[in-house]
């Protein structure tokens, strides 16, 4: 299955406290409002967010990546509050190998409430129900281990460690990889 456009037909994802969906220039804000924290910003690949102008400049990199039918970040957003929490999305999808990669933040006052866990269940059912990919892999760096029992808790099994796979923040990092396949169990 060709995955260009995985976003075209894309209908929000529900689950009992979240709503992952497409990611709106309103946004900005609500995207700020956690990506200026260096604790979110501080094993990810992307810089903490200096101005709400850094905010904007995401939401419009994902609403052309969504024109241009590419991976790219979704909106988790607190359906009590409806307030975006943070995102999750693919980072690549492998259309000859049918796999791809996930990545996702979230706000620090959200953390360690299990909600990254119901949004990549979630995200996990779209990729192998809808996507009908066959492998979804995830990366953290190791001193994220939270990151990593976020995967485990979704069914991700580690695969090995990449050393000094990437250069982020001014020094290079080892980083897990896990992955889940469409055979395996779900918990």
């Amino acid at each position: 299955m060709l995955h260009n456009g995985i976003y075209d037909l894309f209908s929000p994802l529900e689950t009992p406290r979240l709503r992952i969906r497409k990611l709106g220039i309103g946004d900005a804000e609500d995207i700020y409002a956690f990506s200026r924290d260096p604790e979110v910003s501080r094993y990810v690949l992307w810089d903490t967010h200096r101005s709400i102008a850094d905010s904007r400049a995401m939401v419009r990199g994902a609403l052309r990546s969504y024109r241009l039918g590419e991976p790219a970040s979704l909106a988790i957003e607190h359906r009590q509050s409806g307030k975006v929490i943070g995102t999750i999305g693919f980072v690549w999808i492998d259309d000859e190998h049918n796999c791809g990669e996930i990545g996702y933040s979230l706000a620090r006052e959200m953390w360690g409430q299990g909600l990254m866990t119901e949004a990549l269940r979630a995200m996990l059912e779209f990729a192998f129900a809808r996507l009908h990919l066959n492998r979804v892999e995830a990366l953290f760096d190791v001193r994220n281990r939270a990151s990593g029992r976020v995967m485990e808790k979704c069914g991700l099994r580690r695969e090995g460690c990449l050393r000094r796979r990437y250069y982020n923040k001014g020094e290079y990092i080892d980083v897990e990889i896990y992955a889940i396949l469409a055979a395996d169990p779900r918990p």
